[in-house]
């Protein structure tokens, strides 16, 4: 029978069944019923857009033992789903098709669906020679799962199949992204994140393949060469067989190419993290950093801001767009280590050596080992992304001199000391922008049915893009919460920083961060400038009573504040009493919480 085609309805439709059975509608999810009658639903959305028989939705809510009133009671199930969806205004969905019954759904509205789409889409960009567009699709589609699809309902077996090869459809779609990612030359990614997974599906060879060349090409030969001889033996123990012919040329290749770092010439072209997907705004900030750093600029820029602006996720967005105007690499090395602590040169400079290939650096002689890395650089076109650089003596032995490279740099200061770096500000987003990037994340629909809502979580978190991503990381989650009461939530200025983290994101965790690596005079005039009032910009005058000083020495310690990037300048020119400063909504309110800590006592004016 010939199914006419259904059209998306403005009021914005959602159903899932990429991890628990859900409907939403305008960002409202709709109560399912019993589990009857969500069984009868979920087989209706694993087959959309094509009839499922009364018999078989029969199967999938008794299984062997119907009763005598079976066919019946499906039929009260399916009427009981029509009318959910009418209440909802999703009439029209829901039809009678022969002996069963067919529901209409359009691909973005249904995520299994939506995720088939990207995957195919992905596959076509790489079958057409463009694996970054490829490895973007299949992460897009990947963030759709959320947990094993459908587990609440998998008793059912009829379900059950269908939610395993949803499944394995899902571990194909992250092999796909696995290789496409070797091909970009992000070996270090793919080795992190296949693990887990070739422990859950042991057998499978691509994986194991993908695993394989990600552990070599990180100098891991050892380790590449182990996967192999446990699916080796797994293989041999449970189907008394071989690997395939191309997992033992794989093998072989390997091993014939010694232990250690990958040479020079077998250097990945790209050693960068993934770009962010939902990437927003930056527009002036990329064309600078772009025109620096290409050809013909001054090779050596810094963008600068305050913990969680978004520096790095700005500098690696700009990276992932000049590998034409650098094909002999891209690498990032990060200056500090996971706890927020400078790290040594020689570290840092052996890592550098080990992703591109350079042969160990004299640790012995950091000078000699320093100009050995410029000495590199200066016969190639490499992009260095230095990313939180302390201060000036740690990046400077790691900058390019002569040559074609090029450098970009992220720090919390300005880094005035380098003469011959171009400084891009990173600012707060605006409120356009900020709202954008909530709206990528909870997606379109939701961020429309509560717009006011969604401008007051924006500026609730000041503006930071970080704070952003962490609400909207939260409200995805969470789907139930209406954005309003989590807009009252982050308002609440002894809620707010509690409210911002999500996993392993934390506002505060940062803050603390950014906070730890100031002198203490800067932490004493913090402190105090957090008893003003938040959320509103501030003079001299008002600096120079928060910090019980003469307006000469509090523009003095304003300018030490704006150079370690907690308080920010006016853009335009303007006389030092006419100015007006700023302190960001969340370091206003992490400063004051630190305040009070110290003090024993509540500081509070709104």
């Amino acid at each position: 029978m010939q199914v006419p085609a259904y059209e998306p309805q403005p009021c914005g439709v959602r159903f899932a069944v990429l991890g628990p059975l859900s409907v939403e509608v305008g960002g409202r999810p709709l109560p399912l019923g019993p589990i009857k009658q969500r069984l009868v639903l979920a087989m209706l959305l694993l087959h959309a857009n094509t009839p499922v028989s009364v018999d078989r939705l029969t199967e999938a809510v008794w299984q062997d033992e119907p009763p005598r009133t079976a066919r019946k009671n499906v039929q009260q199930y399916v009427w009981a789903v029509r009318r959910m969806l009418c209440e909802a205004g999703e009439a029209d969905r829901l039809a009678h098709v022969g002996g069963g019954y067919l529901l209409r759904v359009a691909e973005p509205e249904l995520d299994s669906l939506r995720f088939r789409a990207l995957a195919r889409a992905g596959r076509e960009a790489g079958d057409g020679g463009d694996p970054a567009e490829a490895a973007r699709l299949f992460r897009q589609a990947l963030r759709l799962w959320h947990t094993a699809p459908l587990a609440d309902l998998c008793g059912s077996e009829p379900v059950r199949e269908e939610a395993d090869r949803l499944a394995e459809r899902c571990v194909g779609v992250q092999e796909d992204w696995a290789e496409a990612e070797l091909a970009l030359g992000n070996a270090r990614e793919v080795a992190e994140a296949v693990g887990d997974l070739v422990d859950r599906y042991p057998l499978r060879e691509r994986l194991r393949a993908a695993q394989m060349t990600a552990l070599h090409r990180t100098g891991r030969q050892t380790e590449a060469l182990a996967v192999y001889d446990g699916l080796r033996q797994l293989l041999a123990r449970e189907l008394g067989l071989d690997p395939s012919p191309a997992l033992q040329r794989l093998y072989r290749s390997i091993l014939a190419r010694g232990a250690g770092p990958a040479t020079a010439a077998e250097v990945p072209r790209t050693l960068l993290p993934p770009d962010d997907a939902d990437f927003t705004g930056r527009q002036q900030q990329i064309g600078e950093l772009l025109g620096t750093v290409r050809p013909g600029g001054g090779r050596i820029a810094v963008a600068v801001g305050p913990a969680g602006i978004g520096k790095t996720a700005l500098v690696v967005h700009v990276a992932h767009r000049l590998g034409e105007d650098f094909p002999d690499g891209r690498v990032l090395v990060a200056l500090r280590d996971e706890h927020g602590a400078p790290r040594p040169t020689a570290a840092v400079l052996t890592e550098l050596a080990r992703l591109t290939g350079l042969p160990g650096p004299l640790l012995d002689d950091p000078g000699l080992a320093a100009a050995r890395w410029r000495a590199w650089l200066a016969d190639r076109r490499v992009l260095v992304i230095l990313d939180d650089v302390p201060d000036e003596a740690a990046v400077r032995p790691l900058l390019p001199g002569a040559g074609g490279s090029a450098a970009l740099v992220t720090s919390r200061t300005s880094l005035a000391g380098l003469a011959s770096a171009y400084r891009v500000n990173v600012p707060l987003y605006s409120q356009a922008e900020a709202v954008e990037l909530l709206g990528r994340i909870i997606g379109a629909h939701r961020l429309r049915g509560d717009r006011v809502a969604a401008e007051r979580i924006a500026a609730a978190t000041g503006l930071l893009p970080l704070a952003v991503r962490v609400s909207g990381q939260r409200l995805a989650v969470l789907r139930h919460l209406p954005l309003g009461e989590y807009a009252d939530r982050v308002a609440e200025p002894r809620a707010a920083l509690d409210e911002l983290a999500a996993g392993d994101l934390s506002v505060r965790e940062r803050l603390a961060g950014g906070w730890r690596d100031l002198p203490e005079s800067v932490r004493t005039a913090l402190g105090r400038l957090g008893r003003l009032p938040v959320s509103r910009p501030f003079t001299v005058d008002d600096a120079a009573e928060a910090f019980g000083c003469g307006p000469g020495s509090a523009l003095r310690q304003l300018e030490a504040l704006i150079d370690t990037g907690v308080v920010l300048s006016p853009a335009d020119e303007v006389s030092a009493h006419a100015a007006l400063y700023n302190l960001p909504r969340l370091a206003h309110l992490y400063a004051r919480e630190v305040a009070e800590a110290q003090v024993g006592q509540r500081i509070y004016r709104p």
